[in-house]
């Protein structure tokens, strides 16, 4: 899959399009598959290194978690 995605903290100059691993899912999880996506003032902070964010999240990471899309796969039961 295609996903913008961060390596480490920084400002815009950091989101690099790319290819990514589809993830995989946990039980209680499912898989969509995005069309659109919106971007908050918390991606901007967590982008940033912000506060608590700064050491939150493993890289590298994808912003926007705000989605529209379809159900591909639900996780194991």
């Amino acid at each position: 899959m295609k996903a913008i995605r961060i390596h480490y903290h920084g400002d815009s100059s950091v989101l690099i399009y790319e290819d990514a691993p589809v993830p995989s899912i946990l039980p209680d999880e499912v898989l969509i598959k995005v069309h659109s996506a919106g971007v908050n003032p918390v991606d901007w902070k967590i982008r940033m290194g912000y506060g608590d964010y700064r050491n939150a999240y493993n890289f590298p990471l994808i912003l926007g978690w705000d989605v529209a899309g379809t159900v591909e796969s639900v996780g194991p039961l």
